[in-house]
């Protein structure tokens, strides 16, 4: 086990912060799940699952993902 020192947890923390917030999360493979991935970053994350995997995943599926994201009413907590 490999426990992190106090400056490196806060080497994470810092660049952590540092990234803009995630609008769109891809989820390959026809899982429903996300596995705590970025979890207290994706609270008002698009999410969109796709039953290809990801060494079969095509532009084509990207460009078709955008536009259905687009197309959303995205409300950010509000009603």
């Amino acid at each position: 086990l490999h426990l992190l020192s106090r400056r490196q947890r806060q080497m994470c923390i810092r660049a952590a912060n540092k990234l803009p917030d995630v609008d769109l999360l891809i989820r390959t493979s026809g899982e429903k799940r996300i596995s705590n991935f970025m979890l207290y970053y994706l609270a008002y994350t698009e999410m969109f699952f796709i039953d290809t995997y990801w060494p079969d995943f095509t532009k084509d599926d990207l460009e078709k993902i955008i536009d259905d994201f687009y197309k959303r009413n995205r409300r950010f907590g509000s009603v």
